[in-house]
C-alpha cells in the first residue's frame, strides 16, 4: 500500500524507487476501442462547446459550469484526499454525497481510481505508475488510457493494500451499482434539468453536458500530466512533481503537486497559508465544522520549514519559508 501517514512515507522515502526501474522503450499495445471512444467524446465535446458559445441558454452554461465543479470534489476530496490517502475521516452521510459526485465525475469507479492513485504515490514515475510522467506529455496526460497496462502496473497493482477500500460498504455498493449511477449521475441527469427546468433543447442540453465531463476529466489528467513536467520543486527537486497555480486553479487545489508527494497524508495538500484557492482544502474545513469530517491530518511547521531547506530546488514559490 501506498505511504498514508507520516511515519510511513518517511520510512519509504530512501528505498521510494528500488523495486522498480525508470521507464525504458517500449512498444504500446494499442486498444483501438479506448481510442475510438475518447475520439467520439472529444469530437461530442467539441460541439458542445461551440453550442456553448452559439446556441445554449445561459442558464444551461452556468450549470454545466456548476455540476462540473460539484463532481470534480467527488475526485478531490472523495476518492483523492478521503480514500486514498486517509487524510481525514468523514461520516457515513458525507462519505454517500462524495460517492454520488464521484459518479458525476466518472473517471472510473473510486476503488479503481484509488487503486491506481496509490500505486502512482508508490512508484510514481516508474514503469509501475499508470501514468508514467518519463514517458512523455501525451502518455502521462491521456495516452495511458489508449494503450494496454505496462506489466509492470499489473504486477504491482496486485501489492496495493486495498482492503480498508474493499470493506467500504459506500465503494462497495457504487462498484456494484457503476452502470446505473455513473449513468443517471453523469449524463442522464445533468442533460433533463437544463431540459425540463428552463426548456434547453436536447441537442444543447446533451453536448454541453458532454463538454463538461471531458473538460473534468482534462482537469484531472493535467495533475497528471503538467505538474510532473513543469514547475517549480520547492520541497523535494529530487522528484518530478511541481507546484503549478493554473493547474490549482482549475482542480479546485490539486496542483501544489511537489508538496503533496512530500507529504501525501496531508488533507490540504497544500503549504500552509495558500488556501485562498484550495477550494477543495476550504471544503472540507466547512465539513469539518458542521461535524461531517474529522480527524484532519496536517504536517507540522517544522517539518515542512526542514523540507525546504534540505531538499527543496531553492525557489521557495509561495514564500513559505518567510511565514513559518
Amino acid at each position: 500500500m501506498a505511504p498514508t501517514t507520516k511515519e510511513e512515507y518517511l520510512n519509504a522515502e530512501a528505498d521510494f524507487h528500488k523495486s522498480v526501474s525508470r521507464s525504458a522503450p517500449r512498444k504500446y499495445e494499442i486498444v483501438y476501442f479506448s481510442v475510438f471512444k475518447h475520439i467520439l467524446l472529444h469530437l461530442c465535446a467539441a460541439y458542445g462547446l461551440y453550442l456553448m458559445f452559439t446556441k445554449a441558454q445561459w442558464k444551461t452554461v452556468i450549470f454545466c459550469m456548476c455540476y462540473a465543479y460539484a463532481g470534480g470534489f467527488g475526485v478531490t476530496i472523495g476518492a483523492h484526499r478521503l480514500w486514498t490517502h486517509k487524510a481525514f475521516k468523514a461520516k457515513l452521510p458525507l462519505e454517500i454525497i462524495l460517492m454520488l459526485l464521484n459518479c458525476i465525475a466518472f473517471q472510473s469507479t473510486a476503488i479503481v481510481w484509488i487503486r491506481d492513485h496509490r500505486l502512482h504515490h508508490k512508484y510514481s514515475d516508474t514503469d509501475a505508475d499508470p501514468y508514467n510522467a518519463s514517458r512523455g506529455f501525451f502518455f502521462s496526460h491521456i495516452g495511458w488510457l489508449l494503450v494496454r497496462k505496462h506489466p509492470k502496473v499489473i504486477e504491482k497493482g496486485k501489492t496495493i493494500d486495498m482492503s480498508d477500500i474493499n470493506n467500504n460498504p459506500v465503494l462497495k455498493f457504487q462498484q456494484k451499482y457503476a452502470i446505473p449511477l455513473v449513468g443517471m449521475c453523469c449524463f442522464v441527469i445533468p442533460t433533463l434539468i437544463p431540459i425540463y427546468f428552463w426548456n434547453e433543447s436536447f441537442t444543447n442540453a446533451f453536448y454541453l453536458n458532454m463538454f463538461r465531463y471531458i473538460y473534468g476529466l482534462h482537469v484531472t489528467f493535467c495533475v497528471n500530466s503538467v505538474n510532473h513536467l513543469w514547475g517549480n520543486k520547492p520541497y523535494d527537486k529530487n522528484i518530478n512533481p511541481t507546484q503549478s497555480i493554473i493547474v490549482s486553479l482549475l482542480s479546485g487545489g490539486e496542483g501544489y503537486h511537489n508538496y503533496h508527494h512530500v507529504f501525501p497524508w496531508d488533507y490540504r495538500t497544500a503549504e500552509i497559508g495558500n488556501n485562498w484557492i484550495n477550494t477543495s482544502t476550504l471544503v472540507i474545513d466547512l465539513l469539518h465544522k458542521i461535524g461531517l469530517a474529522h480527524d484532519l491530518k496536517t504536517t507540522s511547521e517544522t517539518m515542512v520549514q526542514e523540507r525546504l531547506k534540505r531538499t527543496g530546488d531553492g525557489s521557495d514559490l509561495w514564500g513559505v519559508a518567510a511565514k513559518l
